[in-house]
């Protein structure tokens, strides 16, 4: 039998290639949106100014962006997991498995964005925790926009699983750096006492990565076949 390749796979090229359309759908559609948000990303507007706000349409293609984030990071794990775990499982079928994947994802980004709020509100201020929310969605959906080279070239271009991987953990330092950076001009510019951004950014986002990467590995090993 020709042995499981990923770039043959025609499950992962339809479910890649409706993530790009779909994208370019979105952003298109919520452009105004995200170009507001690129711009007013690195400052905090002033006190007194108008609040920018999205239309529906815009919030729905933002969340889908979201979801198409946690796609991708679900194919990202999945070719980890054939590459340095196993290739056999006792699913049936190894979508299952992606499927699994993507929903502790979207677990994991519901569960901090429930921290977050919880946090957030015993500490600061309503318009603080709106400008924060709105910010951590943007985060996560321009998160999956770096993910999709990562998916396509670990695919389909023979790059190798080292250069994917360095790739990946970049963007995503690259990601909490602009995390951080958000958590200090909404919630702690003001503050004196600096080591209370870097308790809140272990405690909300150190913390939940190191869980949630733990929570996949532990899936991956108790579903796999041991010959």
């Amino acid at each position: 039998p020709i042995p499981y390749s990923v770039h043959s796979d025609d499950i992962i090229t339809s479910l890649l290639l409706g993530c790009f359309i779909f994208s370019v759908i979105a952003l298109a559609n919520a452009r105004r949106f995200i170009v507001q948000q690129a711009k007013i990303f690195f400052y905090l507007p002033r006190e007194g100014t108008t609040e920018f706000t999205e239309t529906s349409n815009e919030f729905r293609f933002q969340l889908a962006l979201v979801l198409i984030t946690c796609l991708l990071a679900s194919l990202l794990f999945y070719f980890y997991t054939l590459q340095n775990i196993g290739e056999t499982f006792i699913l049936r079928s190894q979508y299952t498995l992606i499927a699994i994947y993507m929903g502790i994802t979207a677990v994991y980004f519901l569960l901090k964005t429930g921290l977050y709020s919880f946090v957030n509100h015993v500490f600061f201020d309503g318009k603080r925790n709106q400008q924060w929310i709105k910010a951590f969605l943007f985060i996560i959906s321009m998160e999956g926009i770096l993910f999709f080279p990562a998916v396509v070239s670990g695919a389909y271009f023979g790059i190798e699983t080292k250069s994917v991987i360095y790739y990946v953990i970049f963007s995503v330092i690259i990601v909490k750096l602009l995390t951080i950076y958000k958590c200090y001009i909404i919630f702690f510019r003001r503050n004196v006492v600096r080591l209370q951004i870097i308790l809140y950014f272990c405690t909300l986002e150190m913390v939940p990565l190191v869980i949630y990467w733990g929570v996949l590995v532990i899936t991956a090993n108790n579903l796999k076949i041991n010959f």
